[in-house]
């Protein structure tokens, strides 16, 4: 059996312009136009292939981008939506109705934790959120009307692992559909190869790569994006969530570059991680060996690709994380913003921005501290000239 390798899935695809270009040409329709009434019908009853009706529900553009997906994961098709949300909501509300529960980890990104708690109710859909690094408390969760396993391969924004394997056994077992969001590692972990059913990007942070596109995919089985995709009852159909096409060419332009950012994210991420943790700093990384899961992830990951290039640094208290913040800003380290994946490093502090939709007592029962600082490490060229600028920063703050 041949190794799965994801970038290397990537690389084989290869599509030509309408013209001959070595892009795609990108489809600027909304709409389509068809030679006969009989074979409008048909693709509105989904009985003809290579045809399109309506932008929102598919363009040649965006199965572009949905080949190259599924390829990436390993899954047999994909659709890309206009936001990580986009693919994340359709996908739950497709899986459940009134009456069903998920099971979810506790450490989430923030807007689908918002999302479960908060307005899955509505449609009468109840969460459970749980330590996802325990698999009895997992199971013991699980009630006859759960429907769904949601996790993150690595949580946001604690970087807790989860045992996708362990998990997926829990899944076939009580007959749940096991849903990973993979952004945090992209090429780095294949949650498929682990018994993942369904695979959600943000295509936002590093698959995009440059912080100037919002977009999502789900990855799943050719039925399932056919159920999120009917004119009639599917949920990505309904309710909208379409990428531009122009967006997706651009994102599908910067994916042919992930496996190289990828690998470089991870080698300055670790060497700021490694060198901060024996400066003393509360270090969260895991390519370290201290962190919890180290083992659990050494097993999981593509080697080549690393351990990813998300870190967390504990400072001690918010107003200390703000002035390190501030100050490094100043000095070019980095962007005080959310998100992630972007060439510059990108940091800020979790507990008040892209998890400020946890409550502060539920953050504290996670271990989401106020001095937390969450780091997407940048493409810095020298790495240990950053950490050196870096340190000055801290001890110009006393922090070290």
């Amino acid at each position: 059996m041949m190794k799965f390798n994801p970038a290397d899935n990537i690389q084989d695809l290869q599509y030509f312009g309408e013209f001959g270009g070595v892009n795609p040409s990108i489809s600027d329709s909304s709409t389509y136009t068809f030679l006969s009434a009989k074979t409008m019908f048909d693709t509105f009853e989904g009985n003809m292939e290579g045809c399109y009706l309506y932008s929102r529900h598919s363009s040649p553009s965006n199965l572009y981008l949905d080949r190259a997906m599924a390829a990436m994961e390993g899954t047999e098709t994909a659709n890309v939506s206009a936001s990580g949300m986009g693919a994340i909501t359709p996908t739950l509300l497709q899986l459940c109705g009134a009456g069903d529960h998920i099971v979810s980890s506790r450490t989430i990104y923030g807007g689908t934790y918002a999302f479960l708690k908060n307005f899955a109710p509505r449609f009468g859909i109840k969460t459970t959120f749980v330590d996802i690094t325990k698999l009895d408390v997992v199971e013991a969760a699980i009630t006859p009307e759960t429907k769904v396993l949601y996790c993150e391969t690595v949580s946001n924004p604690l970087l807790e692992v989860a045992d996708i394997a362990g998990l997926s056994k829990i899944a076939k077992k009580h007959n749940l559909t096991l849903v990973v969001d993979n952004t945090f590692s992209p090429l780095s972990v294949s949650p498929v190869k682990f018994g993942a059913d369904i695979v959600i990007h943000s295509l936002t942070k590093y698959i995009n790569g440059s912080s100037d596109t919002v977009g999502g995919v789900t990855c799943a089985s050719q039925d399932f994006i056919n159920q999120l995709k009917d004119v009639n009852s599917g949920a990505s159909m309904l309710l909208g969530p379409t990428m531009d096409s122009m967006r997706s060419a651009s994102v599908m332009k910067n994916l042919r570059t992930l496996h190289l950012r990828i690998k470089q994210h991870s080698h300055n991420a670790a060497y700021l991680a490694e060198r901060f943790e024996k400066d003393g700093i509360k270090t969260v990384y895991p390519g370290l060996k201290s962190h919890p899961s180290h083992d659990l992830f050494a097993s999981m990951i593509n080697p080549e690709y690393g351990f990813g290039g998300m870190m967390t640094l504990d400072i001690g208290s918010l107003a200390k994380a703000n002035a390190l913040m501030e100050l490094m800003q100043s000095r070019n380290l980095g962007y005080l913003a959310v998100s992630l994946g972007f060439y510059k490093t990108l940091f800020s502090a979790p507990g008040t921005s892209t998890s400020s939709e946890i409550p502060l007592e539920e953050q504290a029962e996670m271990g989401l501290t106020d001095g937390l600082i969450r780091f997407s490490i940048g493409l810095d060229n020298d790495i240990a000239r950053t950490y050196e600028m870096m340190k000055t920063c801290m001890r110009e703050l006393d922090l070290l």
